[in-house]
């Protein structure tokens, strides 16, 4: 694979990976001799049209020769390919082709305001705040809700409902606060929290109000402290917030439903008032917002004291927000406002803190949502999440809320497709921006995926933390906790048992390479070879280059020819590096040498 033409959108091949309007941009292309062309174009579309603009050469050297040519932006999204003649080729994201493909794999620079720059250096982990930690100060049994099932600290998840959805642990902000050493020894810089605001539920998902914390979780007071702590560790926060839906018991929703004629009525889509509307995916606790009503959209963004705005300032403070069912939201029927809501709250964001990132949710293919003026990125089910279970596990599932229906377990070759194929269907930047994660609250635990194989577990974690994009953890994956259906993964981590330290280990020093290595952070990707029961790819920057290799069984891989590939690409298979999850010398004479029947390898070329 490192015979093929390449190019990516990071900064070995975009001098300004963020342009403006009216920049002029240079973007080079690495053709190794083996695969040479006597002359290379770029086409590129300005204002709808196809133009060619000739490529020069940039150097030559033992290896490849570097063209360049240099692009007008002149749309605030810029589509481009590459033309090689003599063998004629186009080499787009899709790869590199010999016939005329469509302009959905195309290269894309994108003029629109970019992600804060600290989002490329994140790594996040997930809290679930009911079950995280509970403190000494956590409301009692005797507080709780009148609707909730109070729940012993140790006390197994309920598996059916209604009882799954009510039942609480009192898991509160200061109990996170108080576990802030974990989460520093851990190596995470980032935290993403479900919601926060009072429900009817343990995940809050169906707030009765946006207008403060929910005081089993300590109130406002607990969650401005818990920022502020995170904040002096140098750790970012980034909220939940639900802009599809309220809950039914929503103070807006209660006042639409008591009057026709407010202006809260106006906030939802009533198909009978007062009783029958719309919902999300059917459940009648949670009703649908309308998103063209003005009053709703000044309430949640556009407003001084909007929602949005309210929380990302003092004494709050946040670093962005995480949008709930993103997919879904302003779409209903013939309505969709979706593109228009993802404007809006950037918007919001620039304005009210310019280094706010904007995550939304989708389960499925996102392509035509992150179009570059609206969601920063996504979580990344479909173009990281199921390719790695689905390769790693012997089962997955398809649903992420439910177990079936089950995919079978794919090959190396057939995970190296799918993710190739997301991430042709968008920017560059969008591809780095993304939230990539093992599981969620939302999703069957990574251990329950690969069963009890520690070794399978430490790979799916360095592959988490190597690919381009975001990485993620959810709470408790650190310690191979399992759960089989995602209200099961949600169970309290119990602090005080003895834990798998081993998979933290592998998380920590997974973490830490990232950490180290500005390549993984920030380079470019390559695949250097793939088989059935490897992947072996290359993450490239003017810093530096890492090599990650990762196999399932050893049985098949072939590393004489991964060496062979590495060799042809100028990537001497005798010099001495480091490995980047163990920080021992190692040389590359002796091969990419895993112990064991599986495992992962983090190397620091250069």
């Amino acid at each position: 694979m490192l015979h093929l033409p390449h190019h990516d959108g990071s900064a070995l091949f975009v001098d300004q990976p963020n342009p403006s309007l009216g920049d002029v941009v240079t973007v080079r292309l690495r053709i190794p001799h083996s695969s040479a062309s006597s002359a290379v174009w770029i086409r590129t579309v300005g204002d709808g049209e196809p133009l060619f603009v000739q490529a020069q050469v940039d150097f030559t050297d033992d290896i490849e020769t570097w063209w360049y040519a240099r692009l007008r932006i002149q749309n605030p999204v810029t589509h481009y390919r590459w033309r090689l003649t003599n063998p004629d080729r186009w080499v787009t994201q899709s790869g590199t082709l010999r016939y005329d493909p469509t302009d959905a794999g195309d290269y894309r620079l994108v003029a629109h305001r970019p992600p804060p720059d600290w989002a490329s250096d994140a790594i996040f982990y997930q809290i679930f705040p009911d079950r995280f930690a509970r403190s000494a100060t956590a409301p009692a049994w005797q507080q709780f809700p009148d609707w909730s099932t109070p729940s012993g600290w140790q006390d197994p998840v309920i598996e059916s409902t209604p009882g799954t959805l009510t039942q609480l642990y009192g898991g509160d902000f200061r109990g996170v606060e108080e576990r802030l050493d974990h989460l520093t020894a851990l190596g995470v810089n980032a935290i993403y929290s479900t919601p926060f605001f009072p429900g009817r539920s343990n995940h809050r998902y169906d707030a009765t109000t946006f207008d403060h914390v929910d005081p089993l979780l300590g109130g406002d007071a607990a969650l401005a402290q818990l920022v502020a702590a995170l904040h002096a560790r140098g750790i970012r926060f980034v909220g939940d917030l639900t802009t599809n839906h309220s809950g039914v018991t929503h103070d807006w929703f209660t006042r639409a439903q008591a009057d026709a004629t407010s202006e809260e009525a106006q906030f939802y889509s009533f198909l009978n008032h007062p009783h029958e509307y719309e919902t999300w995916l059917g459940v009648e606790s949670l009703p649908k917002f309308d998103h063209s009503s003005k009053g709703l959209t000044d309430r949640l963004f556009d407003a001084p004291d909007s929602v949005v705005r309210r929380y990302l300032c003092d004494p709050f403070d946040f670093d962005g927000w995480r949008i709930d069912v993103a997919n879904m939201t302003g779409r209903s029927g013939g309505q969709d406002l979706n593109h228009q809501v993802g404007r809006q709250l950037r918007r919001t964001l620039h304005e009210t803190s310019a280094e706010a990132l904007l995550i939304a949710e989708h389960c499925h293919d996102a392509s035509n949502d992150l179009v570059g003026d609206g969601w920063y990125s996504t979580m990344n089910y479909a173009g990281f999440t199921n390719a790695i279970c689905s390769w790693l596990g012997s089962w997955f599932p398809l649903d992420h809320l439910e177990a079936p229906p089950r995919m079978r377990a794919q090959t190396g070759r057939e995970v190296q497709q799918s993710l190739d194929a997301f991430a042709a269907s968008i920017s560059w930047r969008s591809r780095a921006a993304n939230l990539n994660l093992l599981g969620s609250h939302d999703s069957v635990r990574f251990r329950s995926i690969v069963g009890d194989n520690a070794s399978l577990h430490s790979i799916g974690t360095t592959l988490l933390m190597t690919f381009p994009g975001i990485p993620s953890v959810f709470q408790g994956d650190e310690f191979a906790m399992v759960g089989t259906h995602s209200h099961l993964s949600r169970s309290p981590l119990q602090w005080d048992q003895p834990h798998d330290q081993s998979t933290f280990n592998n998380h920590r020093n997974a973490i830490a390479a990232r950490r180290e290595s500005v390549a993984l952070r920030r380079g470019g990707f390559r695949w250097v070879c793939v088989g059935d029961d490897h992947l072996t790819f290359l993450r490239e920057h003017n810093d530096g280059v890492t090599l990650v290799h990762a196999a399932r069984s050893t049985d098949t891989v072939d590393t004489e020819a991964i060496d062979a590939s590495l060799l042809a690409a100028g990537y001497e298979a005798g010099h001495s590096t480091t490995s980047l999850l163990t920080g021992a010398d190692v040389s590359l004479r002796d091969g990419l040498h895993i112990e064991g029947p599986s495992g992962a390898v983090v190397l620091q070329l250069k």
